[in-house]
Parts: structure tokens; C-alpha cells; sequence
């Protein structure tokens, strides 16, 4: 078994491809396959339902590895822009690195509301997750100007982490009171910069501490700053962030993992239920789940 750190193999395996710019997950795809001794034990997280959300983990600690890559080699660059990131090794000497300002970030013609559809196709596809749209103007409109934003996020999810499991199990998990699905929720913006992370950031730990998985989700981070400013956030308060590309949703960035949670707060959802009719339509559907097993693909993803 290989003793290098996964730090070190990303170093290699860029040495050995100079000049070719490779993003996350191309190189998680290749540290896997070409070291699986290496991650079979971490592969057996029962979190890591199926490949992709393994692969997603390992793209996402490639980004948080980003400082330690490239102080082991001067030659690794890294570029943000246009996202998703790559690394490539320079065959030539490294030029000098200039910080990114705002005013130098690429912008999305799109709407905050033209990306949710996006981000819905795009976690179906990732993570064959079930997804609902969280409208606040089906919220009871009795928490004053803007309050609501600071109730419920923009999109939920329900992960049957049951799915293609035998009946004898379900049964087992069931009177067991074992999960049989995991929940999801997505606060989404355009653009994170200097003046919005900490605001954007703390929305997205109000809307999503009732679920298993929170996440912030943007189509840019105006610079290097706002980035290390979302890295001590998501350590302390558990929140993930994914950086969606709406053109190619495909290359998007899972940038920071979520720090799961293995219970539902039952008392915050019940809240949201009672203030907005779409949220209490996403928990009947997941109610219909626990009771049924069965998923109506029309009810969901809209």
C-alpha cells in the first residue's frame, strides 16, 4: 500500500502531466482508480452511499487541500477563474501570482430564481437526490420585512438512503428506528464577496440547521479572502458550500463538504411546516416515503 498522503499524489500525478490543467475532479478520479488500496477503508464510510457521493468528499478535500499542494511543489499553480479551479505543474519557472479582487470576478448573467432549476437538475444527476422548490412567498407572512429569508431555505432534499435495499431490511431498519433517508437543504446566491459572505453564510445556518446536510450554494467567490473567510465558517458551523457553474453544471465545485448530522431537529422542521405550505409539501412527500418505500418521480424535481 502507498504511504503518500493524498496531498503528495496530487503533486505526482500533476509532475507527471506538465503544463495540463486538470480540475478536482479529475484528479479524485485518478487518485481513486490508481491507488484503491489507499481509500478502500475510507470507501466504506456508510455515509458514501454510492460512488459519486464518495467522489464528491475527495473533490471536496482537494479543495481543502489547495495551501498544502502547492507548498509542496513552487511549480503547482492553481486558477479560479472561470471556475470550476484547476492545477497544473509548470514546466516553466512560476510566474508571480496576483490576488484576485472583486471587481475581477465573473458574474452570471442569471438570476438568483434562473438558478434554482439548474441546481436541481444538477444534484438529481450528481447525487440521484430528491429535490423541492422552497418558495417564500407561500410563507405566512408574519415575521415582518424579510424575516422569512431567515426561516427556510431556497431548496430541500430527500436522500432513500433505502433505495434497492431488501424489504427484510427496510423492515429491520424501520422497527429499529435505524435512517432510512437522509435530508438535504441548499440556500442559494449569486455571488459571495467581501460584503455578503458572513450574512450569506449565517442565512444558510439559520435556513438549514434542521437538516442532515446544509449547504451554501454560489455561482462565484469574488476572491482568496472571501474563500479563507468561508473555510473557518464552514469548520465552526458545520455548512458546506458548492460553487454551481449554471453553463456546465457538470464541472461544478463541491468546495467544502457539509458536516453531517446523523438526527433531524424534528421541532425546527415542525416550525417551517407550520409557516410554509411548500416545506409542508416536501415533508408529506418524505412522510409518504417512510410509510410507503415508494417515490412518484412527478412529485419531485420541480
Amino acid at each position: 500500500m502507498s504511504t503518500r498522503s493524498q496531498a503528495a499524489k496530487i503533486v505526482a500525478l500533476l509532475k507527471a502531466n506538465p503544463d495540463q490543467k486538470m480540475t478536482a475532479r479529475q484528479i479524485a478520479e485518478y487518485i481513486i482508480q490508481a491507488h484503491p488500496e489507499d481509500y478502500q477503508q475510507k470507501r466504506q464510510n456508510p455515509r458514501f452511499v454510492d460512488d459519486k457521493t464518495f467522489l464528491s468528499q475527495v473533490v471536496a478535500e482537494i479543495g481543502a487541500q489547495k495551501a498544502q499542494i502547492v507548498a509542496k511543489e513552487n511549480r503547482i499553480l492553481w486558477q479560479d477563474k472561470p471556475r470550476p479551479r484547476v492545477y497544473w505543474y509548470a514546466s516553466q519557472a512560476m510566474p508571480e501570482m496576483r490576488e484576485e479582487t472583486d471587481d475581477s470576478m465573473t458574474v452570471t448573467d442569471l438570476s438568483e430564481q434562473e438558478l434554482y432549476p439548474i441546481l436541481i437538475d444538477y444534484l438529481k444527476i450528481e447525487l440521484d437526490l430528491y429535490c423541492q422548490r422552497i418558495d417564500e412567498k407561500r410563507s405566512k407572512n408574519n415575521r415582518g420585512n424579510g424575516g422569512n429569508k431567515w426561516l427556510h431555505p431556497d431548496i430541500v432534499a430527500m436522500e432513500p438512503l433505502d433505495k434497492g435495499w431488501h424489504e427484510l431490511i427496510r423492515s429491520s431498519i424501520q422497527h429499529g428506528a435505524g435512517q432510512r433517508v437522509r435530508l438535504w437543504s441548499f440556500e442559494v446566491k449569486k455571488t459571495l464577496t467581501r460584503s455578503n459572505v458572513r450574512s450569506s453564510f449565517f442565512q444558510a445556518v439559520s435556513n438549514s440547521s434542521w437538516a442532515n446536510e446544509g449547504y451554501l450554494v454560489a455561482t462565484a467567490i469574488a476572491n482568496t479572502q472571501v474563500e479563507h473567510e468561508l473555510r473557518i465558517l464552514s469548520a465552526l458551523h458545520g455548512i458546506g458550500v458548492i460553487i454551481l457553474n449554471p453553463e456546465d453544471p457538470s464541472e461544478s465545485e463541491w468546495m467544502l463538504p457539509a458536516k453531517a448530522k446523523s438526527d433531524i431537529d424534528w421541532q425546527s422542521v415542525n416550525r417551517i411546516l407550520e409557516e410554509n405550505a411548500d416545506f409542508k409539501d416536501y415533508i408529506e412527500l418524505v412522510s409518504t416515503y417512510y410509510q410507503t418505500g415508494r417515490i412518484r418521480t412527478r412529485d419531485w424535481n420541480k
